[in-house]
C-alpha cells in the first residue's frame, strides 16, 4: 500500500500543472468514455448484484448498487456538469497590502490526495474521482466488496482516459483491498495522504473517526427530521412529508422521523396515514400517535435508527419547542425541515437547529450537490469545520497566503 500511495502522492505535482482548459477536455473525455462503455459496466454490474441476491442484502442496498443505462448517462452528465464549473484552483480569494508594504493574496489551492471510504454506490466512484480530477486532487478510492466489479470496471474507463492523455492512471487511483484492514491501512498513511472523507453506514464512520490520523471530513448518517406546525398548510405539509420520505428512501437525506405539533395530531394524522399507506410506508409512532391512528410503537432506539428503508417514525409533540428539543436529542446534524405559515415560528427553528441544512417548507430530499448548484457531490459532510453540507469541489480545495515584498525585514 505505501508504494501505491506514494505512486498517488506524486502524481500531485503532475496534476497540479494542468490548465483548467485541458482539466475540462479531459473530463469530457471521461463522460463520453462512460457512455461508449456502458455495455462493460453493465456487465460488472450485473456480477455485483448477482451476489448481492446471494448474499441477501436489503433492498435499499441493491438499490444503491444497481446501474442501468439512464444511471451511467447520469453518471456522464454529472462530470459534464462538473467540467462546466468554474475553475476553483488559483483564485484569489482575498488579498490586501499591510503597513509594511507587503501585497499578501489568498490563493485557493488543491488539499493534495484525497482518500474516500465508500459504500455500494457505483456513481460514487465516477462523482468523486472528477471533482478531485477538477479540483486538481489525487483520489484514491476505496469501494466496498459488494460493488468491487462495477467500481473497478468505471476506474479502468477513466484512467483509460488519462492513460491517453499521457498523465499516470495513479491520479485516479483505486485500492484493490475491500477488507477493514485495508481500511485500517490507508486511514493512517498521513505521510501520503492529506484527507479521509467516509461515506457509508455508521460503524464505518465511527471507526474511521476514532482511529485516523489522518484528517477526516465525515459524512455522517442522515437522521433527518421534518416537523408539520399548527400553522402549516396541511397539503403542502403531506406533500412535502410524502416526498421526503418516498420519493427515494434508501438515500442519506430521507426522512427517518416525521414530527407533528400536539394542536393539529387529530387532524393531520389519519390524513398523513392514508397517503403513507398508499406508498406502502411501515409505520411506528409514540403513544399519543397510536391512540389516532394504528401504527406500530416506536421507542428511542427507533429514533435514533436511520433505516434506508420504507420506514417512518412519528411522534407527536408540544410546538416548534417540542421538535426543536427532539432533533436535538436525536439528529445526526444532517438536515431537517420546518413546514410552517408562521414567519417568526420558521425563523426559531432554522435559528435553534444546529445542522448542516435547515429547510422551510421543502423537503430534505433537496440536500444534494445537484440540486444546491454544485454539480455532483463528494458527500455531504455533518463536520462544522472546513466543509459542511453537500461537499463539492470548493469543499476539495484548501488556501495558502503568497506574500509579495521588496526588501522588508522585521
Amino acid at each position: 500500500m505505501e508504494k501505491f500511495l506514494e505512486e498517488a502522492k506524486s502524481g500531485s505535482r503532475i496534476l497540479s500543472a494542468i490548465s483548467g482548459s485541458d482539466k475540462n477536455r479531459i473530463l469530457k473525455e471521461m463522460a463520453g468514455a462512460l457512455r461508449s462503455k456502458s455495455s462493460e459496466l453493465l456487465e460488472a454490474n450485473a456480477v455485483d448484484m448477482s451476489d448481492a441476491h446471494k448474499n441477501k442484502l436489503t433492498s435499499a442496498l441493491k438499490d444503491r448498487l444497481l446501474l442501468d443505462e439512464s444511471r451511467i448517462d447520469a453518471m456522464a452528465v454529472a462530470i459534464e456538469e462538473i467540467a462546466a464549473l468554474k475553475e476553483p484552483v488559483g483564485r484569489v480569494l482575498d488579498g490586501w497590502v499591510t503597513e509594511d508594504g507587503l501585497k499578501i493574496e489568498k490563493v485557493s489551492i488543491p488539499i493534495g490526495v484525497i482518500g474516500i471510504i465508500y459504500e455500494s454506490r457505483p456513481n460514487v466512484t465516477s462523482d468523486t474521482a472528477a471533482l478531485c480530477f477538477k479540483s486538481s486532487n489525487v483520489c484514491v478510492l476505496k469501494g466496498g466488496k459488494e460493488a468491487e466489479n462495477s467500481n473497478r470496471a468505471i476506474a479502468k474507463v477513466l484512467q483509460g482516459v488519462l492513460a491517453k492523455n499521457d498523465l499516470p492512471t495513479s491520479l485516479v487511483s483505486l485500492l484493490e483491498d475491500s477488507s477493514r484492514e485495508g481500511v485500517a491501512k490507508l486511514i493512517k498513511m498521513d505521510k501520503y495522504v492529506d484527507l479521509i472523507i467516509p461515506r457509508g453506514g455508521a460503524g464505518l464512520i465511527k471507526y474511521v473517526s476514532e482511529n485516523a490520523t489522518v484528517s477526516v471530513v465525515k459524512h455522517d448518517k442522515g437522521q433527518c427530521h421534518t416537523y408539520i406546525d399548527k400553522d402549516a398548510k396541511l397539503d403542502n405539509a403531506i406533500a412535502i412529508a410524502i416526498n421526503a420520505k418516498v420519493q427515494r428512501p434508501g438515500v442519506c437525506n430521507a426522512m427517518e422521523t416525521l414530527l407533528v405539533d400536539r394542536a393539529i395530531s387529530s387532524l393531520a394524522l389519519p390524513q398523513l396515514k392514508k397517503e403513507f399507506d398508499k406508498a406502502h410506508t411501515e409505520l411506528k409512532g409514540c403513544l399519543e400517535t397510536q391512540a389516532i391512528i394504528e401504527v406500530k410503537h416506536a421507542n428511542d432506539k427507533d429514533y435514533d435508527t436511520e433505516y434506508l428503508a420504507n420506514i417512518l417514525n412519528i411522534k407527536v409533540v408540544d410546538g416548534v419547542e417540542g421538535a426543536i428539543e427532539h432533533i436535538i436529542r436525536f439528529g445526526s446534524g444532517h438536515s431537517e425541515s420546518i413546514i410552517t405559515e408562521d414567519i417568526t415560528t420558521a425563523e426559531k427553528f432554522l435559528n435553534a437547529i444546529d445542522s448542516a441544512c435547515v429547510y422551510v417548507n421543502a423537503s430534505t430530499r433537496f440536500t444534494d450537490g445537484g440540486a444546491f448548484g454544485f454539480g455532483a457531490e463528494v458527500g455531504i459532510s455533518t463536520n462544522k469545520l472546513h466543509a459542511r453540507g453537500p461537499m463539492g469541489i470548493e469543499g476539495l480545495t484548501t488556501y495558502k497566503f503568497k506574500i509579495y515584498g521588496s526588501g522588508q525585514i522585521r
